[in-house]
């Protein structure tokens, strides 16, 4: 058998019919379906220990089932929500490449504003314009670039950092919420444009994000990243900005349909003058309306905190955030009874979010059938589950973690809307299930014509870059070698360079270049080391001696979702026809490559999307 890259692969349109089919046919265990009682410790099994960790979590070894598993399921849960008996966090804080540098702040809206600036006093971004000669603003628009490249090259380290704490955190419920947050709170690096500000955004999620909603709600909303995402600089006495009070309402608090425009309006006087300086919070009193507001039927002159405390007093507050966290953790269904009474839990609680998730955790609601293996894996999930599920310790730098969840529907640090993601079926399409299979390929079969993307310009304007970078060495003049690739008409592009040099105040991709090239010179790279796999040990540990135990293996290993008899079978038999054998052990020595053709085949089928 080849390993053509989709040849492995069930037809795309068939495996979602096959998903739509596994979810038809799960069945429900009625009596348990929106009970809020806790589980019983007689009914705790291993089986609802590796449901624990899938939902809770990112997924985990047989060996951590089988350790939760042993735990009562009060046990179990305490562990993940409170951290009792979990080892002390060792994480490592992010590493900075160092590319900040003075005069970067205020980093101006667009690269016209900066020229403007330049145009205007001398100078922007600390650098002065050249006294005389030809572009005097180069350096100034080079460095504009820079920072853009550097930025978003430093927020994908960012976004490796965090992945490799969702692989490695004995407390992964504190980054499965984090990734909760990102998604409700969403932000994205190409609008905030520092990667400072994504990456302290996502230390307030993981340092609060199973603490106190009112609490977390409050620094979000005085968190520099939301704030520059939402326009709190236009944001002033006299000419409020609608921005944050709209999405507070409808998306972070209260949800659509329980407040008025006019609530949104005066909502937003109340906010006017919160902006920040650099990395902090800052309140401009000058800036602030301090006369009087009415919103939510509420009238007095409310500041930012007064406002959010209204929103969190009307009903429908916990209700919203109750039912969201039940559609991430448990269904996508939930009823109106459930979700009052879920509701009810954390107002009782004053916003306090470790009874509620205990409360969910336990729940009988959360083991029913219709509960386990029905929730569609997001591009994270998949991925880390994966890697969690292999035993590895880190992120590998191939398959490269940005571009394979970038290519799934799910960029960290780079949400499409305010709105966050779409979970669920949107996940699911014929091309993206194609590349969750490419993604298994490459992992076990690695892809070693692999570029990443931190060291070489691959993006929408990287033919640009390399062709202005290759003209150059080729001798031409700034002028030739930065004329558009449109602009090529197949002849000798030496002879360009004959051109008379432009005079000009800059040159826009002469600066992209130069950019990127001091982007890449100062931001470290991603180590770019492989899954260090080893099946073999695997199998010959658990002393595994037919293809069809190989096969149950890795699917009690991987897969939420058991597979059918005639599926398991097939699979055997692939298993046995690349083995060449039927006796595993006796076959040890040539048996890796067909295990990971398995797992690969595994790693594909429909069952595996669900978790």
């Amino acid at each position: 058998m080849t390993l053509g890259r989709y040849q492995r692969l069930i037809p795309a349109l068939v495996v979602t019919s096959c998903l739509l089919s596994v979810l038809a046919g799960t069945s429900a265990n009625e009596t348990w379906v929106g009970d809020l009682n806790p589980i019983a410790a007689a009914e705790w099994d291993r089986a609802k220990a590796r449901h624990l960790l899938e939902r809770a979590g990112f997924g985990g070894t047989p060996e951590e089932a089988d350790l939760f598993a042993s735990y009562t399921p009060e046990q179990a849960v305490a562990y993940l929500v409170n951290f009792k008996g979990a080892p002390k966090s060792s994480l490592p804080p992010f590493e900075h490449s160092g590319i900040f540098e003075a005069g970067l702040d205020p980093f101006p809206a667009s690269r016209p504003a900066t020229t403007a600036q330049a145009e205007k006093t001398g100078e922007a971004l600390g650098i002065k314009v050249k006294a005389s000669g030809n572009r005097p603003q180069q350096a100034i628009v080079n460095q504009f670039f820079y920072w853009l490249r550097a930025s978003r090259l430093e927020t994908h380290r960012v976004a490796y950092w965090w992945a490799n704490r969702m692989v490695s955190t004995p407390r992964p419920l504190q980054e499965k919420m984090a990734l909760f947050w990102h998604g409700h709170f969403a932000t994205n690096e190409e609008k905030v444009r520092d990667y400072r500000k994504m990456l302290r955004q996502l230390e307030l999620f993981q340092r609060e994000g199973m603490g106190n909603f009112r609490t977390l709600m409050i620094k979000v909303a005085q968190d520099p990243a939301m704030l520059a995402f939402l326009d709190a600089g236009v944001n002033v006495k006299g000419s409020p900005n609608e921005n944050f009070a709209r999405e507070i309402m409808e998306l972070f608090t209260l949800g659509v349909g329980h407040y008025t425009e006019e609530d949104i309006r005066e909502a937003a006087r109340a906010f006017t003058g919160w902006n920040f300086v650099g990395v902090e919070f800052h309140a401009d009193p000058s800036k602030h309306d301090d006369a009087e507001k009415t919103v939510l039927g509420n009238t007095g002159r409310f500041d930012g905190v007064q406002v959010i405390d209204l929103l969190l007093a009307q009903p429908a507050a916990p209700e919203f955030i109750a039912a969201k966290l039940y559609r991430f953790f448990v269904r996508d269904d939930i009823s109106d009874e459930l979700k009052v009474a879920l509701g009810a839990r954390l107002r009782n609680a004053k916003y306090e979010l470790a009874p509620l998730l205990e409360t969910l955790f336990l729940s009988k609601d959360f083991y029913a059938d219709l509960s386990q293996g029905t929730r569609f894996k997001s591009p994270v999930e998949f991925v880390v589950s994966t890697y969690r599920k292999l035993g590895l310790a880190q992120v590998p730098g191939a398959p490269d973690f940005n571009l394979v969840t970038a290519s799934l529907g799910q960029h960290l640090l780079y949400p499409p809307t305010v709105a966050g993601w779409s979970y669920g079926r949107s996940w699911i399409t014929p091309s993206l299930l194609i590349e969750r299979g490419n993604f298994a390929l490459d992992l076990v079969f690695p892809d070693i014509e692999f570029i990443p993307e931190d060291r070489y310009p691959v993006y929408p304007t990287g033919p640009e870059i390399r062709a202005v970078h290759q003209r150059l060495r080729a001798g031409m003049d700034m002028a030739s070698a930065t004329k558009p690739l449109e602009a090529e008409t197949g002849g000798d592009m030496m002879a360009m360079s004959n051109n008379v040099d432009r005079d000009e105040d800059f040159n826009t991709r002469y600066a992209s270049y130069r950019g990127w090239q001091k982007a890449i010179e100062r931001v470290k790279p991603i180590p770019r080391d492989l899954a260090r796999l080893d099946l073999t040990k695997m199998i010959l540990t658990k002393e595994l001696t037919t293809p069809l135990a190989v096969v149950d293996y890795f699917v009690a290993r991987f897969l939420s979702v058991p597979l059918n008899d005639t599926t398991r079978r097939q699979l055997a038999e692939t298993f046995e026809h690349e083995l060449g054998s039927a006796d595993v052990l006796a076959s040890a020595t040539v048996l890796e490559d067909p295990l990971r053709v398995l797992l690969h085949l595994i790693l594909s089928r429909p069952e595996y999307q669900l978790g």
